[in-house]
C-alpha cells in the first residue's frame, strides 16, 4: 500500500456527498483491523463502531440526523456511528495486562467520561485516517440528536454516541471550497 500525505491530508476533504457505489464489508473490516493499532491511554480502546448500510439502518438513522445533515446521510452508502463504552475500563485487563489499571477509572464518572470521549475522538480519527488510506472518502459530523441516537442504536448499552461520519466514495462537485487554517504561529508555541 502506497499512501501519500496527500491522500491523507492536503488533497482529503470532507464530503457532503458520495456516489451510490457501495462499500464492501470486507473493506469496513480492513479498516477496523488498521485503526485498531492507533494509541490511546492505557490502550483503553473505548471507541464502538456500526456501521448503517441498509435502507432499514438507514430508516432508523434519519430521524437522529438533524435536518441539515439528513438527506447527504441517509445518500451515503455507509453511515459509520463512532460510539464511546462508558464501561470501556471492563476490558483493561484483556488490554493493558501490565497492572490493574481499571480502578483508575472504576467510580470515577468525570475520569471515565474525559477519557472516553478523548481516546474514542482519537479511534474516530484514526478510522477516518484508515478509510482515507484505502481510497474512501469521509464525511465526519456532528448534528444529530444524541439521546435519540443512543436510545436507537446502543439501548442497552453502554456506549454513547460520540460522532458520526459517512462513507464512500465522494463526489467532487458536492464538496465546498477549501476552509483556511491557522498559521504555525497562530496555532503553536513554545514552553
Amino acid at each position: 500500500m502506497n499512501v501519500t500525505t496527500e491522500q491523507l491530508f492536503t488533497e482529503a476533504r470532507t464530503h457532503n456527498g458520495f456516489f451510490p457505489e457501495p462499500v464492501p464489508e470486507s473493506t469496513l473490516r480492513a479498516i477496523y483491523e488498521l485503526m485498531k493499532w492507533g494509541p490511546t491511554s492505557a490502550n483503553c480502546s473505548p471507541a464502538r463502531f456500526i456501521f448503517v448500510n441498509t435502507p432499514e439502518g438507514k430508516a432508523k438513522l434519519g430521524p437522529c440526523m438533524s435536518e441539515g445533515n439528513r438527506a447527504k446521510t441517509l445518500a451515503a452508502p455507509v453511515t459509520v456511528i463512532i460510539g464511546m463504552d462508558m464501561a470501556f475500563y471492563d476490558k483493561l485487563p484483556q488490554l493493558f495486562p501490565h497492572t490493574d489499571a481499571r480502578p483508575w477509572f472504576a467510580g470515577k464518572p468525570a475520569v471515565i467520561e474525559a477519557t472516553a470521549f478523548r481516546n474514542s475522538s482519537l479511534q474516530g480519527a484514526y478510522f477516518m485516517m484508515a478509510a482515507r488510506s484505502l481510497g474512501l472518502d469521509c464525511g465526519p459530523m456532528s448534528g444529530f440528536d444524541g439521546e435519540l441516537m443512543d436510545a436507537t442504536f446502543w439501548a442497552g448499552t453502554t456506549v454513547k454516541t460520540n460522532f458520526v461520519c459517512n462513507l464512500g466514495k465522494g463526489d467532487p462537485s458536492k464538496i465546498f471550497g477549501r476552509s483556511p487554517r491557522l498559521s504555525f504561529e497562530e496555532a503553536c508555541s513554545f514552553a
